[in-house]
């Protein structure tokens, strides 16, 4: 199984790398994140130049597909020809959005119908659109997530890696990367997050 973690220019490290990092811990269990981007460079909105693993034209194979979070964001909104190229199918794919990423979902129509979770900054804009934004770090339903928060990408790695290989493996993942001595709350915590935004559907 392969994840497409998309990384635009202006990108937000924390929400690119924490995601794939955390996944990438599943390689052998045959889950594998990739950093996907539109052109073969991308610079951080620190001025990290970071290659990409893969093209965007990735994202129509892989299983699961994060868009990352970024300062430009609307910028991506606005370009019909990047836009075009996010061909997703939330019927056979597993879709989530961190932070800003959410916008990009708007713009794709998967979060009709349904309220999101971003950051401060993108809120107002998230709204603009006609999607209610929670006061929550994480919110999914069936196969979409959004994440809002920088630190909250774990919530969007726990879900994928609990969706397709189950919440043993998620807490693993989740105990090996934990601060010493807050391996249980840590765990506790990041589940938490993912059940109860799965189980305010039930």
């Amino acid at each position: 199984m392969q994840v497409a973690v998309v990384t635009f220019d202006g990108f937000n490290e924390l929400d690119s790398f924490i995601a794939s990092a955390l996944i990438n811990r599943c390689r052998g269990d045959g889950l594998e994140a990739l950093i996907t981007t539109p052109t073969p460079v991308v610079t951080s909105m620190n001025g990290v130049e970071v290659t990409g693993q893969r093209p965007m034209e990735f994202v129509t194979e892989a299983d699961v597909v994060l868009i990352g979070s970024g300062v430009k964001a609307r910028e991506v909104v606005a370009d019909e020809q990047l836009i075009s190229e996010l061909r997703l199918d939330s019927s056979r794919q597993l879709i989530g959005a961190q932070c800003s990423g959410a916008l990009v979902l708007a713009r794709l129509g998967f979060l009709d119908g349904m309220p999101a979770c971003t950051d401060r900054k993108t809120r107002p804009f998230v709204e603009a659109r006609g999607i209610p934004v929670l006061d929550e770090p994480f919110h999914a339903e069936g196969n979409i997530a959004t994440a809002g928060g920088c630190l909250a990408s774990q919530y969007l790695a726990t879900w994928v890696i609990t969706r397709t290989l189950g919440e043993d493996a998620a807490r693993d993942v989740l105990d090996y990367v934990s601060p010493v001595g807050e391996n249980q709350e840590t765990i506790e915590r990041a589940l938490r997050a993912v059940h109860s935004a799965e189980g305010a559907l039930a």
